[in-house]
């Protein structure tokens, strides 16, 4: 109930209204003929990313989205009124997916994009407009164009810089709270952190977004565990932090285990650029971390950091480390505003 990044909706557009058939014909005055008014149009369905939203709680008590109908036509002339749209709010880095799961309708990733899921339909034409030389006194009229139905599904993929990878209890969750303002639950069984959670981690006067999601385990893939559902939330990363626990006997084996399962999951996902981090070395002498940071470089090919989330040692490296690796424009400077309002003299 915290946290729900998908969800199943069904919506329908309005069907347009019909047109009229209808004559003129008034006391005393001459000249009669056909008057009958357009129908209105239906209305459509938008779905459109607004700010303030990081889950998608609100479609799981609504489903179904009907936008109105047009109104018929009317006599002297009149247009039936336009049904009303439908707006879906839905937070900003939501994936549209067609009935399927697999057809990509629209990717909404900024503040004000706003994608058409379903026209309204026009609406039909009055009498009025089938008047000729050959044909004054028409007497039909167009049915309105009735609505579209479809079902869609809502994905969220969060928009974070950065994607902690890990087998559970990794000290993914741990690291977050060390680092950023976040609260996540932290306990010494696997699996403590059942949905995402987002800090804002601060460092060299910048700041970015951390997203820990919940441990993989191996054949997750398959659907074992809680499976890679929550991979997608990494998508969007600039970068992956892929924390490996050093008090593990199998740590080898741990770190190829979530190499793995990133590669089941999609080959754009293990060509991000990625730092792998031993973690939690305060409970490893100098003469292990040595041994074992050596043996991780050599299954890593590449640099090995060391870190402990519970000591903080390490981990102003490791942020310096992710901070290189976020382009300029993701970044955010840190608000100095306190600063300049001390130094401001007083005015009333």
């Amino acid at each position: 109930m915290k946290f729900l990044d998908l969800a199943k909706v069904y919506i329908r557009s309005g069907g347009g209204g019909s047109g009229c058939v209808s004559f003129r014909r008034e006391k005393y005055i001459e000249y009669g003929g056909p008057d009958g008014g357009d129908g209105g149009s239906g209305g459509s369905v938008y779905a459109e990313a607004v700010e303030g939203l990081n889950t998608l709680i609100d479609f799981r008590y609504q489903q179904h989205f009907f936008a109105k109908s047009g109104i018929p036509g009317m006599g002297q002339q009149r247009t039936g009124k336009t049904g009303d749209d439908i707006i879906l709010r839905v937070p900003v880095g939501t994936e549209i997916l067609d009935e399927d799961q697999e057809t990509v309708v629209a990717d909404l990733t900024e503040v004000g994009q706003r994608v058409l899921l379903a026209k309204g339909g026009n609406g039909g034409w009055g009498n009025l407009h089938f008047k000729s030389a050959t044909n004054q006194a028409p007497r039909r009229a167009n049915p309105g164009q009735p609505g579209i139905e479809r079902t869609i599904w809502l994905r969220l993929k969060l928009i974070a810089d950065v994607g902690l990878l890990g087998l559970p209890n990794a000290g993914k969750s741990t690291f977050l709270a060390a680092t950023s303002n976040a609260r996540p639950k932290i306990a010494d069984y696997p699996f403590t952190t059942l949905h995402p959670n987002l800090g804002v981690v601060g460092v060299d006067n910048v700041e970015f977004v951390v997203a820990d999601i919940p441990g993989l385990i191996e054949g997750a893939s398959e659907g074992r565990g809680l499976g890679d559902l929550f991979l997608g939330h990494v998508e969007r990363c600039a970068v992956l932090l892929h924390l490996v626990d050093g008090s593990s006997g199998t740590l080898l084996e741990d770190y190829m285990t979530i190499v793995q399962e990133i590669g089941n999951y999609a080959e754009i996902l293990a060509q991000k650029p990625r730092i792998t981090v031993l973690n939690k070395i305060d409970a490893l002498d100098e003469e292990e971390r040595i041994f074992l940071k050596e043996e991780l470089e050599a299954v890593v090919g590449g640099p090995v950091m060391l870190m402990s989330g519970i000591s903080h040692e390490g981990t102003t490296e490791v942020l310096r480390a992710l901070r290189s690796e976020i382009d300029d424009d993701r970044l955010r400077q840190k608000i100095a505003d306190d600063v300049d309002e001390e130094e401001a003299p007083w005015q009333p």
